[in-house]
């Protein structure tokens, strides 16, 4: 078996579900400025998300979830998760960021399963906390370590393919960890990099 993990936001997805939300409230240059600064390992993942999420306080989740299910497809994700799967891959996505966007927009690509966080909501309206496996810098490689013993897949049978900083720990415990547009601090840990904004790069890599 076959182990391919992608990261979500800004790599199966074109942006940041968390700056999409709080454009809603008109936080989402400062929460662009905070998801900056921690995906190239400036900030401490922990402390940055819950910096963010703190101020999507009061957002009604009928909303969160509008938003989450029309987030814009990275060009090409649809097509590499198919042939990836048809190249005996098993397609999974781990998230910092949150269930509301990697449930649907995982369901639309066909992946296999998705990790994320949960935004916790008290009658339909964000509390502006959050809660999950994801929520740790080393979160990634630590659920990798998991799910690779679950499956019975080895380090040299996995690909791992992120972004930012908190995609590097996952990269670990990969035969391949691909760079996909990614920042320098992740560029320094991959075995091979993509700087084309299209996922069937990432495909040909593998061939």
């Amino acid at each position: 078996m076959k182990l391919a993990v992608f990261d979500f936001d800004s790599t199966l997805m074109d942006g940041e579900t968390i700056d999409f939300l709080a454009k809603e409230l008109g936080f989402e240059e400062k929460v662009a400025a905070i998801t900056e600064r921690a995906m190239a390992g400036e900030l401490d993942f922990f402390d940055s998300l819950i910096e963010r999420v703190a101020l999507l306080k009061g957002l009604e989740v009928k909303r969160v979830n509008q938003i989450c299910q029309n987030l814009p497809l990275m060009p090409g994700a649809k097509d590499a998760v198919s042939e990836l799967k048809e190249m005996g891959y098993r397609v999974v996505c781990f998230s910092g960021g949150f269930r509301n966007a990697t449930k649907p927009l995982g369901q639309k690509l066909g992946v296999d399963a998705d990790f994320s966080n949960y935004l916790h909501e008290k009658g339909g309206i964000l509390t502006g906390l959050v809660g999950g496996e994801m929520m740790f810098g080393d979160s990634k490689g630590k659920m990798l370590k998991r799910l690779q013993k679950l499956l019975g897949v080895s380090k040299e049978n996995t690909v791992a393919v992120g972004d930012g900083a908190n995609d590097k720990s996952m990269f670990e415990h990969a035969g391949r960890g691909i760079a996909f547009c990614a920042k320098d601090v992740l560029k320094e840990a991959a075995t091979d990099i993509v700087d084309e904004k299209d996922l069937r790069a990432v495909v040909e890599k593998l061939k």
